[in-house]
């Protein structure tokens, strides 16, 4: 099954969920420890998790800022690589900003939404014109009690594979 399907199978179905949640650990399995995991995706919008657990956190037993911003970059960037076919567009992380506000004590769940709109007005249509574009995806991370612990921007440059050019 490719992951495409899977990603489109897990919009509605818990089982296909659990699949993508068991390919996301083998495809990053750098973040494997953490436990991240998908919690809802949908075709415009994607909500992660990130367990309170003892490999994610730091010494004064709160969350660990490297978790969390991990978590920013994968919940912006799988909707973009999952709206954008990878075998067109290359999708780069540029700049990566948190801000902390709120110490997370419990788990914690970030969320992503887009429209169409938004990926024709600040993706395909500038594309048409221009040799790369950055996008910004803003990520706020929530814990359990609906504290704010961060505010995150994760910079995005997309750009047609055409048009890159590396030294062979």
């Amino acid at each position: 099954m490719n992951v495409f399907s899977l990603v489109q199978k897990a919009k509605s179905s818990g089982f296909y969920l659990w699949l993508l949640n068991l390919a996301f650990e083998r495809m990053v399995p750098f973040n494997r420890p953490h436990g991240f995991r998908i919690a809802e995706i949908g075709d415009y919008h994607l909500i992660t998790y990130l367990p309170y657990k003892t490999k994610n956190l730091n010494h004064l037993k709160g969350l660990h800022a490297c978790a969390l911003a991990t978590l920013t970059e994968i919940t912006g960037g799988f909707i973009l690589v999952t709206r954008l076919d990878p075998k067109k567009y290359r999708i780069i992380l540029k700049k990566l900003e948190v801000d902390y506000i709120y110490q997370g004590k419990t788990d914690a769940m970030a969320e992503f939404k887009i429209s169409e709109e938004w990926l024709q007005n600040k993706v395909i249509r500038p594309l048409e014109t221009a040799e790369s574009v950055e996008v910004v995806t803003e990520i706020n991370i929530k814990d359990t009690k609906g504290n704010q612990l961060t505010a995150g921007k994760a910079h995005w440059q997309v750009k047609d594979w055409s048009k890159v050019k590396t030294k062979a």
